[in-house]
């Protein structure tokens, strides 16, 4: 079913080109992002309508009862037999290029989409597993308040192109053994608008954009990593002709920990314990982003021992942005052995080898069969 773009503007189907434009002026000034958010998706309606009813082939379809905006939306006709391209002038720029044919596809509008923009923030692991708050300043295109995005001076309004004749192309004819070729290349002056701007905006010079620097406010969730990135709807940049803005993308830069290391939603600590605490056991206070957690050394903890922390690593963010569950702490542990001993620690030391029967040790084999490695040497040698 076709759209009602006449109701979308609030104009009669007999409105003239003006009253078109002064309604989407008017509706502008009340629904531009920049004036009322919450009408972001309203605006774009509006525009797309002026878009259309502003093209006079366009609304031709419209006064037809088809809608130009969908696919074979050409009117009630028989249907278009080249509408799967979208019209003869697309199978004339297929084989010769754009402007190839002598059939032009009328002026431009002068209403365009704003492009995207990107920030980049600097978090802490802190911050990205519990998520924060920012204001940031961004640099962007913003709606002219003084003109509405029309590029014109108050009380003027743009007038038809003399060199296009409003067509926003202009055509050259070239002689060639194949007889006359004629292209068709957009006009130099209005740029393919088929208008132009006599009395431009002062502040805007015709553009209907400024730019301006401003603090916004972006919710970053938790759970965020490196490189991924928070889109704000319509905080990009506005578009010529005061056309509807662009999104803004924050990009996460995290900055590296000096304690933990991230894998995904886990994360990886490594802690030195003396070999007097490996052999003995012990409780031992650990820091982690939840505070202060008691890590339990058992009896006997052999080097390059991980102990694993369940939950007290980060959020898992799902690509919903909602977080699910939690990732792991892996807790490696390093045996310090001491490089210098006094005497009375010798002493210690050597005492207790002779009591676990190490005061002449050998260097054992981990396979299966056990004896020290010089005798199976040896006994190896003793075969040749």
């Amino acid at each position: 079913m076709a759209r009602d773009y006449y109701g979308t503007l609030g104009v009669s189907k007999n409105a003239t080109p003006e009253e078109i434009k002064r309604a989407y002026r008017k509706l502008a000034r009340q629904l531009h992002p920049d004036v009322n958010p919450n009408e972001e998706a309203r605006f774009k309606e509006v525009t797309a309508a002026y878009e259309v009813l502003s093209d006079p082939k366009k609304r031709q379809v419209v006064d037809l009862g088809g809608d130009p905006l969908e696919p074979g939306g050409g009117g009630r006709g028989g249907g278009d037999p080249f509408a799967g391209f979208g019209g003869l002038g697309d199978i004339m720029d297929a084989f010769f290029g754009a402007g190839g044919g002598a059939g032009g596809r009328g002026p431009r509008s002068r209403v365009q989409p704003g492009s995207d923009a990107l920030i980049r923030l600097s978090m802490t692991l802190e911050e990205c597993a519990a998520g924060a708050s920012r204001e940031l300043t961004v640099d962007t295109a913003i709606l002219c308040d003084l003109c509405v995005g029309s590029g014109c001076a108050e009380g003027t309004s743009p007038t038809r192109c003399d060199t296009c004749g409003g067509r926003g192309e202009v055509q050259s004819v070239q002689r060639s053994f194949l007889g006359q070729v004629v292209t068709a290349r957009p006009c130099p002056v209005c740029r393919g608008l088929g208008e132009v701007i006599p009395d431009p905006c002062r502040q805007c010079a015709g553009e209907g954009r400024v730019r301006s620097r401003r603090t916004i406010s972006v919710q970053i969730p938790a759970g965020v990593a490196e490189g991924m990135r928070v889109r704000l709807a319509g905080q990009g940049e506005v578009g010529p002709g005061g056309g509807p803005a662009g999104d803004l993308y924050v990009e996460v830069e995290e900055v590296p920990h000096e304690v933990f290391e991230r894998d995904g939603a886990n994360l990886h600590c490594s802690v030195h314990i003396p070999m007097t605490t490996a052999a003995l056991g012990a409780v031992l206070p650990l820091a982690t982003l939840d505070g202060e957690e008691e890590l339990e050394i058992e009896p006997g903890t052999q080097p390059n021992t991980v102990l694993v922390l369940t939950g007290r690593g980060m959020p898992r963010l799902r690509s919903s942005g909602r977080v699910d569950g939690r990732g792991d702490l892996h807790v490696h542990l390093e045996v310090v052995v001491p490089t210098k001993l006094d005497a009375r620690q010798t002493e210690l030391l050597r005492e207790l080898a002779v009591v676990r029967g190490e005061d002449e040790p050998t260097l054992a084999h981990n396979g299966k069969g056990g004896g020290g490695l010089f005798s199976r040497l040896r006994s190896g040698r003793g075969h040749r």
